[in-house]
């Protein structure tokens, strides 16, 4: 499924496998740009390995964008239930933030108050930022 230009959801095929590697996606984005798929702007992922490849290799002029909401799951799997609500309440400064920089900021304050406890989360964060934060181009 896709959003086109002017804004409303195409379903684009019907694709099923029993695992969803990143050759299977391969052939799948292959199959899409073999029925007239000319380009694709941006492409949200989970962090599947030869995922982005694929895509660069179908439609080379795709961003590709890590998803918030994977990350975020797997971010809460290191964060002790009782400091959960607090800490998502900061991420949220992160992911929502109005730009980029402001982003960066909020990530940089995230360190400085939960880097100690969970710096298995803040580090994820930091490694994959650059995939993380293509959406604030778009602001």
């Amino acid at each position: 499924m896709g959003i086109n230009l002017e804004g409303y959801k195409e379903l684009s095929g019907c694709y099923v496998a029993e695992s969803e590697g990143a050759r299977f996606w391969l052939q799948v984005l292959t199959d899409l740009k073999n029925r007239g798929v000319e380009d694709v702007l941006i492409g949200c992922i989970d962090n599947l390995k030869g995922f982005s490849e694929a895509i660069a290799s179908a439609f080379p002029k795709t961003e590709v964008q890590s998803c918030i909401v994977h990350q975020i799951r797997n971010s809460l799997k290191y964060v002790a239930s009782k400091n959960q609500k607090a800490f998502i309440k900061d991420l949220k400064q992160v992911y929502q933030a109005i730009n980029k920089q402001v982003a960066e900021d909020a990530l940089l304050d995230l360190e400085e108050k939960w880097g100690k406890q969970y710096p298995v989360v803040i580090v994820s964060w930091q490694n994959n930022w650059e995939k993380l934060s293509e959406y604030f181009k778009y602001e």
